[in-house]
């Protein structure tokens, strides 16, 4: 499948919480999480804070977007390498690379506020349902992914993630809720017909 390499640089990170700039390893052409450790991050506006005697980063943001990512292997022990507290990590963006599932690992880090997923290869909707029990997320970027072409999309991942204040960089609406929730209804009303016949 063909992708538009956009980097999505110009979103505005979520700082509330986090001070330090962003750890930046986009357009590096890494084709696994270990090859970061490799690599120095791109050069910031303000300076990247570093703990002297661990060589860790002080920051919660890290971009890995715009790579050539399949899979999470390695991701867990790459954070713990590079963050001074990677429990804190709170805005993760693996937008356009090549993965085709969201990984487990990802609940690690439950303080995760923001995660852009968004161009990738991901095709089974269900692998939303792993995110379900992120309760901080509220930012979460999953288009250009052949999930989107599935019907019902944006109601389903707002009646798995209720959590989320934003979808796509769009805003979740009063609205959206209402039309998400009554999909999800319908969804369970006819699954349980599909049960009834089968017996």
């Amino acid at each position: 499948m063909s992708k538009s390499r956009i980097s999505s640089t110009s979103h505005a990170i979520d700082t509330v919480n986090n001070s330090a700039p962003p750890l930046d390893y986009s357009f590096r052409s890494l084709a696994t999480f270990p090859d970061v450790l490799d690599e120095e991050p791109r050069p910031s506006l303000r300076s990247l804070l570093k703990q002297e005697d661990s060589k860790k980063y002080k920051t919660n943001a890290l971009r890995l977007n715009n790579n050539s990512l399949t899979n999470f292997n390695g991701f867990e022990d790459t954070i713990q390498n590079l963050l001074e507290n990677p429990s804190h990590l709170s805005w993760l963006d693996l937008s356009f690379n090549y993965l085709t599932s969201i990984d487990k690992v990802i609940l690690q880090y439950p303080e995760l506020k923001v995660l852009n997923l968004h161009g990738n290869t991901i095709g089974k909707m269900t692998e939303i349902d792993k995110l379900a029990s992120l309760h901080n997320l509220k930012s979460l970027t999953v288009h250009g992914n052949p999930m989107e072409d599935t019907k019902g999309y944006r109601d389903y991942i707002i009646s798995k993630i209720p959590q989320l204040e934003k979808l796509d960089f769009s805003k979740i609406t009063k609205a959206d809720r209402e039309c998400a929730k009554t999909m999800s209804k319908l969804s369970g009303k006819n699954k349980k017909a599909v049960k009834a016949g089968e017996t």
